[in-house]
C-alpha cells in the first residue's frame, strides 16, 4: 500500500513519490523501434528551439491515484520542464500532479500484438486526457492501418484521417529517407506543408548546402567582375580608374 501525503485539500491525495517504481531497469526493445523513438524526440529538441516544452522516450507518466505507470514510446508535453534537480524520486519521470497537467501527445510504436494499444493503453491515454493518442504500426500488427490518430472530444477520442494536430501546431507524416545511415519509411513529425522538422545533423546539412551555395554564387561573381575588367581593358578602358 503506498503511503500517501495530504495536500491542502482533505479530498486530494498524491502518493509519495519514495514508494513509486519510477524506473525498473529493464528496458527491452528492438532497434528499430529505439531508432524511430530517438529521431521524434531528437527532431523536436533541435528544431523547437523558441518553444517550451518536455519530449521523452520509454518514461513513465504516473496519471492516477493507486494504478501504475504507463510508459509510452514517445510523449510531448508543452509548457513544462524537467525540473533542476532530475534525480530527485519525484522528479525521475512525468508525475501528473508534479506537472499539473497530461502531455498532449502520446506515441506506442507497435512491434507485436502485446501491447494493447487499441484496447487497455488507449482507454488509459483517454482517461488521462492526453490531447492526441498516436499508433504507429510499421509492420501492420494490428490490421491494414499503419498509422492511426486519436483526438480527444469531450471525454472520447475520436479517430481522425488528419494528421495535423491543431491543439499543438505540429503534424505527423510518414517520410521515405535515411535516418542514421538507414533507409527505411519513418514516422517524423511536420509542420503543416508537411515539411519535416529536421533533425541536428540534418540541420547541419543543410547549413554547409547553404554555405556551399553562397561559396559558389561568389566565385561566379569574381568570375563575371574578372570577365567584365578584361573586356574593359581590351576597349582601352582601365577598370581600376571606373
Amino acid at each position: 500500500m503506498v503511503e500517501q501525503l495530504l495536500i491542502n485539500d482533505e479530498n486530494y491525495y498524491v502518493p509519495d513519490a519514495n514508494q513509486l517504481v519510477t524506473e525498473d531497469d529493464t528496458p527491452l526493445d528492438n532497434f528499430a523501434s529505439e531508432k524511430q523513438q530517438r529521431l521524434l524526440v531528437g527532431s523536436l529538441y533541435s528544431s523547437q528551439q523558441q518553444q517550451t516544452f518536455l519530449a521523452a522516450a520509454n518514461v513513465g507518466i504516473y496519471h492516477a491515484y493507486k494504478q501504475p505507470a504507463i510508459v509510452p514510446d514517445v510523449f510531448l508535453s508543452f509548457d513544462v520542464e524537467i525540473p533542476t534537480n532530475w534525480w530527485e524520486k519525484q522528479n525521475r519521470c512525468y508525475m501528473l500532479w508534479e506537472f499539473g497537467k497530461p502531455p498532449e501527445v502520446v506515441i506506442e510504436i507497435v512491434s507485436n500484438k502485446e501491447g494493447d494499444e487499441l484496447g487497455k493503453k488507449l482507454n488509459i491515454y483517454e482517461q488521462m486526457r492526453a490531447s492526441y493518442y498516436i499508433v504507429y504500426d510499421p509492420t501492420q500488427q494490428l490490421g491494414e492501418e499503419v498509422l492511426r490518430v486519436y483526438e480527444l472530444r469531450g471525454r472520447r477520442y475520436f479517430e481522425t484521417s488528419e494528421t495535423w494536430l491543431e491543439q499543438v501546431g505540429l503534424g505527423v507524416t510518414l517520410w521515405e529517407g535515411e535516418f542514421e545511415g538507414r533507409q527505411d519509411v519513418w514516422l517524423r513529425w511536420c509542420y503543416q506543408n508537411f515539411t519535416v522538422l529536421a533533425t541536428g545533423d540534418e540541420r547541419a546539412e543543410q547549413e554547409r548546402q547553404r554555405a556551399e551555395q553562397e561559396k559558389q554564387r561568389a566565385e561566379k561573381a569574381e568570375q563575371r567582375a574578372q570577365l567584365l575588367a578584361e573586356r574593359l581593358r581590351a576597349m582601352g578602358v582601365d577598370p581600376d580608374n571606373l
